[in-house]
């Protein structure tokens, strides 16, 4: 052991403060996950720009562990960190056996970290400021409990491993809270509303659907009080969730609100003359596929689905697992795909959106003004009156 300058305790409080962060900041990035996906005007303060950019990591499928967020889980670790921190308060040798396993647990957090790191930079190309925090929350764990291991503890890590879970079983009210966090996590999977999986409705009865002149597929009103039209990319997060709201005021106002469609993938493949370095790639193949759906008579099926796609499944995804999710004949589906007829609807959306220098998704064309990101409350009081 090295010999002490300071009391025990005074190394301990610095843990006890570095858990209750992590509970903060982990509760902090499990609000903002879920605003990211139920409130339509959120952004984070941390969304700055590509590259740093907490959205990004949240509306990324890597923001989910085995069907539960990923922040929720780092709530759960830090509580548990917490809750076994606490009994090592009281300095007596048993009590001091806990510096083991917490010294364990902290380089068990430590290295999670380093594999969400690792799926920041090779996976979502994106990195969240307030996940870099909890990487330092935890890698300051790891060298706060060394050095209490050190300085408080002789014997071996594997018999101070074996004494900790004795000390643990001996302490009641750590068994409580720890039966308590266990059983909040065991019944969080199956009352958690999935609010993170968009579940398009099925247009009403009364909704009407075609083709406009120009070759763009429309939804909603015939003769519509109110027509939007959108312009969108498949790997757009907030297109998809525009859309969503969209999808929802066609089923409610199906005799005056009409939605024309758009293609305006963020590719560097194909919409060249904007994005100049790769973005969004594969967005102009999926949007290929949606028009491509279309002669089949399913492109709003194709739609719905492919948005949920590029969130959740793309490094899955086939044409003819596509195609018989949503009972196309996928031959046909990917002749047209690729059809000169296809490129060409494409490009003259590309073009349309040029004109009217768009340059992000999602955006809108209303009565010739066109709106970026969401559309003005104002606009759609019209729908009501």
């Amino acid at each position: 052991m090295i010999k002490n300058r300071f009391s025990y305790r005074i190394y301990i409080y610095p843990v006890l403060l570095l858990a209750l962060a992590g509970v903060i900041v982990s509760a902090y990035l499990a609000l903002s996950h879920y605003r990211n996906y139920t409130d339509i005007d959120y952004s984070s303060f941390c969304a700055i720009s590509k590259a740093i950019n907490c959205d990004t990591v949240s509306q990324s499928p890597w923001s989910i562990l085995f069907g539960i967020p990923v922040a929720l889980w780092g709530i759960g670790a830090y509580l548990l960190f917490f809750i076994f921190t606490v009994p090592a308060l009281q300095e007596d040798k048993k009590r001091k056996y806990l510096w083991d396993l917490l010294f364990i647990l902290a380089l068990g957090y430590s290295l999670g970290d380093i594999y969400f790191g690792y799926v920041s930079t090779k996976k979502i190309h994106a990195y969240c400021i307030m996940c870099l925090l909890t990487y330092g929350i935890s890698f300051s764990l790891v060298f706060c409990t060394w050095i209490i291991r050190k300085r408080f503890n002789d014997h071996s890590l594997f018999f101070g491993l074996k004494m900790s879970f004795s000390t643990l079983f001996d302490c009641k009210p750590v068994l409580i809270s720890l039966g308590v966090l266990i059983i909040l996590f065991g019944n969080l999977y199956f009352m958690l509303p999935k609010y993170w999986i968009f579940s398009y409705p099925v247009p009403a009865k009364e909704v009407s659907s075609g083709i406009t002149e120009e070759g763009n597929p429309w939804l909603g009103a015939e003769q519509p009080t109110l027509t939007i039209e959108e312009f969108t990319d498949y790997q757009c997060f907030q297109c998809g969730k525009v859309h969503l709201m969209l999808r929802l005021l066609v089923n409610h106002h199906p005799n005056k609100l009409r939605i024309i469609h758009h293609h305006y993938p963020m590719d560097s493949a194909f919409n060249y003359v904007l994005v100049k370095k790769p973005f969004h790639e594969g967005s102009g193949k999926l949007a290929m596929l949606a028009i491509a759906a279309e002669k089949q008579e399913k492109f709003w099926q194709a739609n719905d689905g492919l948005y949920s796609i590029a969130r959740q499944e793309i490094e899955e995804f086939t044409i003819q697992k596509f195609a018989r999710k949503l009972g196309l004949d996928d031959k046909k589906l990917k002749k047209d795909m690729y059809s000169r007829e296809t490129i060409k609807l494409l490009e003259r959306d590309i073009r349309k959106g040029l004109k009217n220098r768009i340059i992000g998704t999602p955006s809108f064309l209303i009565n010739g003004k066109m709106y970026s990101g969401n559309i003005p409350p104002e606009i759609l009081e019209i729908l009501t009156r």
